[in-house]
């Protein structure tokens, strides 16, 4: 185990001994909704030099990978489903690290996170309790286990979907991980800001640029107060504070459009940027069967 593993296992263990039995304090029809829970994917070895950031300008080089389970009166959504499908996690498991080859054949490496499935059911929830999957783009380290939830309503930009099954999704993609969602019943979303639920508490909002049908998701909770869940409009805060972004999303693309509407969006809703992939940040909240409410 290398050192970084075994400062990330202990870590995970420090928060479950911290968070743990929050969750099961309360019973579910006496908690406040919607809540959201956040689960945890491990950590991905990244280069931010790819983001025109140098290594003395982040706080980590490495990255997060998340995932986020929202409970609402009228259903339960799933945003995400990390990096490493249950059914492929290498034996060492948990704090491991494991090695991914994309589409394009190129190699990332992750330490483990615990496996999505059972970080649900810590919490009471299988996947055929999920109604609803949204997914903030098809990268592969959002789409390991799309397939556990192809039962679900599936919420996708047809743009979006369609780069997905026409094999023009690019090497960041690994279409095994969903390719059932083809046969989900889905809702193809067509308005800039998509009211999950009807009551304006979950709104999947456009932010196209890092692929075509990207969006970012808005959950208002009653205590906690609205949170943007960033998907890759950013991945390393820095992208933000200093206004930099991968070359190939620079010159001409969506992307900084997307970045200044999703600035206006929570400024309006007065609501706190997540960014999914910032681990300094990610580390700081608190974990499945804990939640936000």
């Amino acid at each position: 185990m290398t050192r970084r593993s075994a400062w990330y296992l202990l870590g995970l263990t420090a928060a479950w001994l911290l968070t743990g039995p929050i969750a099961g304090a309360q019973p579910a029809q006496d908690l406040p909704l919607p809540r959201l829970y956040v689960l945890e994917g491990g950590v991905l070895v990244s280069d931010p030099g790819s983001y025109q950031l140098r290594e003395d300008e982040v706080a980590s080089t490495e990255l997060s990978i998340a995932a986020y389970l929202i409970v609402h009166r009228n259903g339960v959504l799933i945003w995400d489903t990390l990096g490493i499908a249950d059914e492929e996690r290498i034996p060492e498991g948990t704090g491991a690290e494991q090695t991914i080859i994309r589409s394009d054949r190129q190699e990332r490496h992750v330490t483990l996170g615990p496996p999505l499935l059972e970080q649900l059911a810590e919490i009471g929830y299988a996947p055929s309790d999920v109604t609803h999957l949204a997914l903030s783009h098809f990268h592969w380290d959002h789409t390991a286990n799309a397939n556990a939830f192809a039962d679900a309503t599936w919420l996708v930009h047809p743009v979006e979907r369609d780069s997905m099954f026409s094999g023009s999704a690019g090497g960041s993609a690994r279409p095994a991980t969903y390719d059932q969602l083809e046969n989900s019943e889905t809702i193809l979303v067509t308005a800039d800001e998509h009211d999950v639920f009807g009551d304006g508490t979950v709104i999947l909002k456009a932010a196209p640029g890092h692929t075509p049908g990207h969006q970012v998701l808005y959950v208002n909770l009653p205590r906690t107060g609205g949170v943007v869940l960033s998907g890759d409009l950013y991945h390393y805060p820095e992208e933000r504070s200093l206004h930099r972004m991968p070359v190939n999303e620079e010159r001409g693309g969506a992307t900084g459009p997307s970045r200044q509407a999703v600035e206006a969006f929570l400024e309006r809703k007065q609501a706190e940027l997540w960014i999914g992939h910032d681990l300094i940040a990610h580390r700081n909240l608190n974990k499945a069967p804990a939640y936000y409410d």
